[in-house]
C-alpha cells in the first residue's frame, strides 16, 4: 500500500492531432529527458487517438484525457492514483482553458493564447500537487485584462 501524498500529477500535456506536443509540463523524474518525454507523448497519442474512453493505464502510469476538434489534452499520475481525481483535474484544466479560448478550443487559438494557457497550468497543479480544481478560480486568476488585448480582437462592448 502506497502513503497517500500530495504530489498526485505527473504530467500535463496538450498534443495535435498528430500527436506533437503543444504544451507539456513534467512534475517528477518519471521522464528524465525530453527524449523520453516526447517517445511517451507519442505513444500515448498512438494507444488513445482513436480510443472513445476517457481513461487508460499506460506503461505503469494512469493517464485521463479528451480531445476536442484538433486537440488531445491529457493529466497522467501513478498507477495508484484515484482516477476521480485526475479526471476533477482533467475537467478544470479543460474547462479553464475552454474559457480562456472563449469556447474556441483549437490549436491555432491556443497557439495565440499559449501565455494564458500556461499560467493556467501553473494555476492548477504546481510541482505536482494540485492547486485548484476550480476552473472560475483560475480563470480569474489568469484574467486577461481588456488593456492586454489587441484593439482588433476587442468587441464592442469591451472597448
Amino acid at each position: 500500500l502506497q502513503e497517500p501524498s500530495l504530489y498526485s500529477i505527473k504530467a500535463i500535456a496538450i498534443l495535435d492531432n498528430d500527436g506533437n506536443r503543444l504544451l507539456a509540463k513534467y512534475y517528477d523524474e518519471t521522464f528524465p529527458t525530453v527524449k523520453e518525454q516526447k517517445a511517451f507523448e507519442k505513444n500515448l497519442f498512438n494507444k488513445t487517438h482513436r480510443a472513445n474512453a476517457e481513461i487508460i493505464m499506460f506503461e505503469g502510469l494512469t493517464c485521463v484525457y479528451k480531445s476536442n476538434v484538433d486537440l488531445f489534452f491529457y493529466v497522467v499520475g501513478s498507477s495508484m492514483e484515484n482516477e476521480l481525481i485526475l479526471a476533477n483535474v482533467l475537467n478544470a484544466f479543460y474547462d479553464s482553458i475552454s474559457q480562456i479560448l472563449r469556447k474556441n478550443v483549437e490549436k491555432r487559438a491556443l497557439l495565440d493564447n499559449l501565455d494564458a494557457v500556461f499560467l493556467a497550468v501553473d494555476e492548477l497543479c504546481d510541482g505536482g500537487i494540485v492547486l485548484e480544481a476550480d476552473s472560475n478560480s483560475i480563470v480569474q486568476k489568469v484574467a486577461i485584462r481588456n488593456e492586454d488585448i489587441p484593439l482588433g480582437e476587442q468587441t464592442m462592448a469591451q472597448v
